[in-house]
């Protein structure tokens, strides 16, 4: 549950150096940066004392920017106002461009240097050869966060100018690689409206699509780098999206679905939503190929130098997602950084050259995994009782000998959203140390989660506690049935929504689980429906207006809270929570808890009065899975074997 040793690896533009966060023996990391032609001449550029580094990018060949974050403090030190700060490659002193909500005392400004206020956050790094990030200032309406007012910063004068454009509202952005704003869009009263701006002299903003945003027709997605939009609709088996490109000029007719015409899509996905990025050559902004995740990563290249490239590293690094940052991608002397990854390894680093200079691999993102002691994970479909294919993924301890084992016991493990995926094949540091102990994992991607098609997402809408909780049974039941889980010693658990479903688990199918660990779970869904200053909540207006057709309402919402039923609730259960926490208050819990005890049957009970909506401190999070691996040992206990 620590941080790893390296991450977010960067190459410059020119493809001549790469920089990176490497996490020493202390607490703090370190921004490296190293020559590519010169793997071994990698030096310390920014280290502080008092703050941690965090999402890096170059600015050029020469500049890099980076946010900062306390590791070590909670509240809104963890995540919140980051700031942006400036250095270059070869050293020197560090620019405040914007500032933190926490005042760092090596990332103050230096005398003299004017930085913006806290309430902007970096949106978009052009690459057009200028010195200049794109940084958005936040809006509100009615104390509702709505988006954001874009502006371009020079990260080695602080100098701020405008983009010149007369924006028809603040919302998200989309940028070209070139850093143009090109399309803006917007939920206002339950309707997404976008805006596109064509290329070319006197174009001005033209609206594309209004609608109600919980039956887009159509979603735009991305800009190119010529006049076109990439946009995603509904046409795949069970109503799954894929990915379109529409030309600029055709969407000029204004807001018209029907008058578009689609074409093929881009790629296909079977069983799956698209979910991706377009990859574009930095100089040229020509499209290279698309980003897709299915059940893991991959990448669609267009061109056949792109293809070879991606087959020549598939072949040294085998049975692994490899993802390619590459610098004169088509050209024989292309420079290509590798972060590759499977189930078992969380992630190395590589650097390939030409065909004939052997691969470098620079480091890995945590040293002390050892890939082959690590468990598998696999995704499956399993048919529910009424019919359907459900996405389950499975995570199994690693078998001695590779033996068939004897069933084990289980946890299920609950995503939270609800309305998201769950997973990817990749290593999962919370699947990993539970397998690690014995334990199968099962975590079900329930009616309701976003990523399999629309039918599916839309099947779970006001099935809180009902066919959704039957779709996690039911995974459990597949486990069993299959012979790897041990019926009589399962245990759920989940944070947030998934928080929830352990408790209504617990509740609807009290047989089938011994006991329930639940964190910053939500107790009473009518909470998310009613703000109130009293427990300061974070959800907006505009998401409570969609929330009743998806959550419930009205005597089908109370239903749905679990004080009232608390006597109901008779396995073991674990209940964490955060002091700060906006997203579920502690009043969730309190109540809860409150609940429980007046029935005879008090929780084990931590609240951690430094975290807000899930742990974010090394120490919390230790203290959290010390406390989960103990409790699950007393109520399910794995084999001896595997402790």
């Amino acid at each position: 549950m620590r941080w790893p040793d390296l991450e977010q690896p960067r190459l410059s533009p020119d493809g001549r150096h790469a920089a990176l966060l490497a996490q020493g023996d202390a607490l703090r990391n370190t921004l490296v940066v190293l020559d590519v032609d010169k793997p071994g001449s990698a030096r310390a550029l920014v280290r502080f004392v008092d703050a941690d580094l965090r999402e890096v990018h170059w600015v050029g060949n020469d500049h890099l920017v980076f946010e900062l974050t306390d590791r070590r403090a909670g509240g809104a030190a963890q995540r919140f106002a980051p700031g942006l700060y400036a250095v270059a490659r070869e050293g020197g002193p560090i620019r405040t461009l914007v500032q933190s909500r926490v005042a760092f005392v090596t990332g103050a400004a230096a005398p003299g240097q004017r930085a913006l206020p806290y309430s902007h956050e970096l949106l978009h790094v052009p690459h057009d050869g200028s010195q200049e990030v794109i940084v958005g200032e936040w809006r509100f309406e009615r104390g509702d966060f709505v988006g954001h007012v874009p502006k371009r910063l020079n990260v080695v004068t602080g100098r701020v100018r405008s983009l010149g454009e007369k924006f028809p509202d603040a919302g998200e952005w989309s940028f070209d690689p070139q850093g143009r704003p090109r399309m803006v869009s917007r939920q206002r009263e339950g309707r997404r409206i976008v805006w596109f701006l064509p290329r070319g002299a006197g174009s001005t903003w033209q609206r594309i699509l209004d609608a109600d945003a919980l039956a887009l027709p159509f979603v735009p997605r991305f800009v190119d780098g010529h006049d076109g939009v990439l946009a995603t609709r509904p046409t795949g088996a069970g109503g799954a999206n894929e990915l379109y490109r529409i030309e600029g000029a055709a969407l000029l007719a204004g807001p018209d679905t029907e008058a578009l015409r689609f074409g093929e899509p881009l790629v296909r996905t079977p069983g799956f939503d698209f979910k991706g990025q377009p990859l574009h050559d930095l100089d040229s902004g020509e499209p290279l190929g698309l980003r897709v995740l299915t059940d893991a990563e991959t990448t669609v290249w267009f061109h056949p130098a792109l293809q070879a490239l991606q087959q020549r590293v598939d072949t040294a690094l085998p049975g692994r997602v490899n993802r390619l940052e590459c610098r004169r991608c088509t050209q024989p002397d292309a420079v290509v950084l590798v972060t590759s990854w499977s189930d078992r390894d969380p992630g190395q680093f590589w650097l390939f050259r030409g065909a004939d200079t052997p691969p470098v691999q620079l480091g890995r993102e945590r040293r002390d995994i050892v890939p082959a002691e690590m468990a598998t994970q696999d995704l499956h479909r399993v048919a529910t009782r009424d019919g359907l294919s459900m996405p389950v993924w499975l995570t199994q301890p690693a078998s001695p000998g590779g033996a068939a084992p004897a069933p084990r016991p289980a946890v299920v493990l609950v995503h939270g959203g609800p309305w998201v995926r769950g997973a990817q094949w990749r290593w999962d540091a919370e699947a990993q140390l539970l397998a690690s102990r014995g334990y199968v994992v099962i975590e079900p991607e329930f009616r309701g989660s976003t990523g399999y098609g629309r039918d599916w997402h839309r099947a779970g809408w006001r099935q809180w506690g009902g066919a959704m909780q039957d779709d996690v049974a039911d995974a459990v039941r597949w486990a069993v049935g299959r012979g790897l889980v041990d019926p009589d010693r399962v245990c759920i658990a989940g944070a947030s929504y998934g928080g929830y479903a352990v408790l209504a688990g617990l509740l609807r199918h009290p047989g089938l689980y011994r006991c329930g660990v639940a964190w910053v779970a939500v107790t009473e869904p009518r909470l998310l429906l009613e703000p109130s200053w009293w427990w300061g909540d974070d959800i907006s207006e505009e998401s409570r207006r969609l929330l009743p057709a998806m959550l419930g309402e009205g005597d089908a919402l109370d239903a749905l809270a679990i004080a009232p039923r608390a006597a109901g609730l008779k396995a073991p259960l674990l209940l964490a929570y955060g002091g700060n926490d906006r997203r579920v208050p502690l009043k969730h819990g309190r109540d809860l808890r409150a609940a429980l005890e007046a029935a005879g049957r008090p929780p084990e009970w931590v609240v951690y009065d430094d975290e807000g909506h899930g742990w974010f401190l090394q120490a919390n999070r230790v203290d959290f899975w010390r406390r989960v691996d103990a409790f699950l040992a007393r109520h399910i206990g794995p084999p001896a074997a595997a402790r």
